[in-house]
């Protein structure tokens, strides 16, 4: 299989926009096997689970308004479904068993196919048993280059990730009913995953921070490096922002863009853990030049009637009683309820109240679109898909309904909608 690599993807479209001449859209093939696999973590050798032989899987790349083309060879000896998380696809193209494909069997296979109007970072992962799977090791990046990509020197991903192992140190499989109840399955060996190890002094880098954990959230601070918060989410802020540390619940990404002042060390603020390094060598002259805003992704805008919805967060170890099945309920509900949180027409503008009536935090990601935060003033804050509300406390998002399809709503802590916390859009 040939990988497209950013070098040769970013190389034809400078040239192309040099010449002023509009880039061309491409299609971008690809292979996923998602199968068990040998590999050492935690400095163990274990059997755990992996795309195309490791863990993370594969970096998928791609050009703004390119179309990605993925054949998904299932490997398992259990069914599978990728999720592409973040992107604005079709809706059968979601990976979201009985909302848009049923699962794919062992040693069957099943082809994506959507084209990626948003520059960003991404990621994919397992959507079926996915508290399982994607804590044994199903998931990876996509990376969606900008048609005119920001002057830095290295493009890095680095991936967020915990496990919990047993006192071998092996994958531990005895997931208890107290995990699912409370914060979630929280791993005891974290780990960042980077794509490249070395940097030089002075260099301006972009690093692509993603937090596929099913459960924790990061507290992250980064040394070495001084610079800006450029995106949110796959989604350019307006204006860079300062940072000191970076709070990212599963599912949310963060990208960073800024100069190499020494060895770049990436810190687990909970635990005081240096959880990755990218060694710094050499010196060369820093840039003086300020770090701009990335070219904002063509977005939907509000306008019209804004419809509104409630979503109340119930249950978990000592909440309240609820009418859903599970440990976790969403409006007394637990897992998809027949009919959806919202049916409206594609181009509705909805604002959707988000209670948090529990004593954990969870993180409400929707799925095919984006939607702004509102700030306790009622303003539109960052553009997202996915959104941390504390325990105990409230969040408004607004977004523009304008992808046709069921969409899935749902916490990602996995253990959360594992048992119950999920429900549906419908936009006609």
């Amino acid at each position: 299989m040939n990988w497209t690599r950013r070098e040769t993807l970013g190389g034809g479209l400078a040239a192309l926009a040099a010449a002023g001449i509009p880039a061309v859209a491409a299609t971008q093939n690809y292979v996923l096997n998602p199968a068990s696999i040998m590999t050492t973590f935690g400095g163990v050798q274990q059997e755990l689970l992996g795309f195309n032989g490791s863990l993370p899987g594969p970096e998928l790349r791609a050009g703004q308004n390119d179309s990605l083309r993925v054949r998904v060879e299932n490997g398992l000896q259990d069914g599978v479904l990728v999720h592409w998380h973040g992107l604005r696809l079709p809706n059968r193209m979601d990976g979201v068993n009985v909302l848009t494909q049923d699962v794919i069997p062992p040693d069957r296979s099943h082809d994506y196919r959507f084209p990626v109007p948003d520059a960003g970072t991404f990621w994919y992962h397992s959507h079926y048993l996915s508290y399982d799977q994607v804590s044994r090791g199903l998931f990876g990046p996509i990376i969606i280059d900008e048609q005119q990509p920001p002057d830095v020197d290295h493009d890095f991903t680095i991936q967020l990730f915990d496990m919990m192992t047993d006192e071998n140190g092996v994958y531990d499989e005895d997931t208890g009913v107290e995990q699912f109840a409370a914060a979630g399955r929280i791993g005891n060996v974290i780990t960042a995953v980077v794509s490249r190890d070395t940097v030089q002094r002075g260099d301006r880098v972009r690093l692509r921070l993603i937090n596929p954990s099913i459960d924790r959230v990061f507290d992250l601070r980064i040394n070495g490096v001084e610079g800006m918060i450029v995106a949110f989410d796959g989604m350019p802020l307006g204006q860079p922002r300062p940072f000191e540390d970076i709070s990212l619940a599963p599912g949310q990404r963060c990208d960073v863009i800024g100069d190499v002042s020494d060895e770049i060390a990436f810190a687990d603020e909970d635990t005081g853990q240096t959880i990755g390094r990218i060694v710094a060598h050499g010196q060369r002259q820093r840039r003086t030049t300020v770090i701009p805003a990335l070219p904002p992704n063509p977005m939907p805008q509000p306008k019209g009637r804004e419809v509104k919805a409630r979503l109340l967060m119930q249950g978990g170890a000592g909440g309240g009683n609820h009418g859903g099945f599970g440990t976790w309920a969403l409006n007394d509900v637990s897992g998809l309820p027949r009919e959806p949180l919202l049916n409206v027409r594609r181009g509705t503008t909805a604002r959707i109240s988000l209670y948090n009536a529990t004593a954990f935090d969870h993180v409400m990601h929707l799925h095919g679109h984006h939607f702004w935060e509102i700030s306790n003033t009622g303003q539109l804050g960052d553009y997202r898909d996915g959104t941390l509300v504390p325990a105990g406390g409230t969040r408004d998002i607004q977004c523009v309904l304008d992808n046709p399809g069921n969409w899935m709503l749902h916490c990602h802590m996995l253990s959360h909608q594992a048992d119950g916390m999920a429900t549906w859009l419908r936009v006609t």
